[in-house]
């Protein structure tokens, strides 16, 4: 099985900032992109970063030039550093895995739990 389990998230008011971390454990073999996604209330799941292995980035506009994303690929670790959040960024934010648990395997997509990112005026 695979394990994958966000941390990091909390409250915190408008301008400031927080980091997440995702970490993927268990039977993982190799691991494509990794990216973040959020879930506000009434509103559909939307990307916010994705990194590929080979550290290409893509980020969704509203975030652009606030969040920065990373990973340590021998952590299989993947990690959202966001700066100067908006109340419009509150949202449940979940980590996304995509992988493969063997050799010539398919790969798929593994997701956390998800971790609440509240952001007050």
């Amino acid at each position: 099985q695979v394990q994958v389990v966000e941390s990091g998230g909390g409250l915190v008011q408008a301008g400031g900032s927080l980091r997440l971390s995702c970490a993927a454990s268990g039977s993982i073999f190799s691991i494509n992109a990794m990216g973040w996604y959020r879930q506000a209330p009434g509103k559909q799941r939307e990307l916010v970063a994705a990194i590929t292995s080979g550290g290409s980035t893509n980020y969704a506009d509203s975030v652009k030039g606030r969040f920065t994303i990373s990973r340590d690929n021998a952590k299989n670790t993947v990690y959202l550093q966001m700066n100067s959040l908006k109340p419009e960024d509150t949202a449940v934010y979940y980590c996304n895995v995509d992988g493969r648990v063997g050799v010539g395997l398919r790969s798929r997509d593994y997701w956390g739990q998800g971790t609440q990112v509240t952001v007050s005026l």
